[in-house]
């Protein structure tokens, strides 16, 4: 039976390994996976999802006018998908959230969604929102703070490592500009600004 899944953490868990690593195994048992991943992360390329590690995978891209269900549902009539497997799914509309539930409820297909819960701030993704309410399974994967203990916020970070509390919530970056700590470390570096 199909389900929604939401894979969530703080930066550098994982996540995008995780995704590549599925899509392997859908693909090794002779099945079709398609990646689908945010157009404005474009880090590794238009269309490409990359972990840290080196792996990496073409993908289909939206954006915020994209009906992920129609896109899904003309795929899936063209070649019969498998999985589908949704990169930075922070960045999903509740629109597009409630969509992934159709491609599940009514193409019968898996989705399973990878990203952020929260921006710098410690507030929730929009997408990250709609998943965590709308998901049939929630499944946490961990980092660590340079402490030792579980890192469950992202700080970003200014050309010189201190911390940023101000700005857009969406600001593409990698370990040049966000770093995962625990709560108190989030809370000291934000206590020096």
């Amino acid at each position: 039976m199909a389900q929604l899944y939401f894979y969530y953490s703080a930066m550098n868990a994982g996540k995008s390994t995780t995704l590549l690593q599925s899509a392997f195994n859908y693909r090794e048992r002779g099945m079709t996976p398609l990646i689908l991943t945010a157009a404005i992360d474009n880090r590794a390329g238009v269309g490409k999802v990359a972990s840290r590690i080196g792996l990496e995978a073409e993908a289909h891209i939206y954006d915020r006018t994209t009906d992920v269900f129609e896109l899904i549902k003309g795929l899936h009539e063209t070649s019969k998908l498998d999985c589908l497997l949704v990169d930075e799914c922070q960045f999903l509309s509740k629109s597009q959230v409630d969509g992934l539930t159709d491609v599940v409820d009514k193409l019968k297909i898996p989705v399973l969604c990878y990203g952020l819960r929260t921006d710098f701030k410690g507030e929730l993704f929009e997408g990250a929102q709609y998943l965590l309410a709308w998901a049939d399974k929630l499944i946490e994967l961990k980092t660590i703070c340079h402490c030792g203990r579980k890192a469950n916020r992202v700080l970003r970070t200014d050309e010189h490592g201190n911390a940023i509390y101000d700005g857009n919530q969406v600001e593409i970056g990698g370990n040049d500009r966000y770093v995962s700590v625990c709560r108190e470390h989030y809370k000291k570096a934000l206590s020096l600004i």
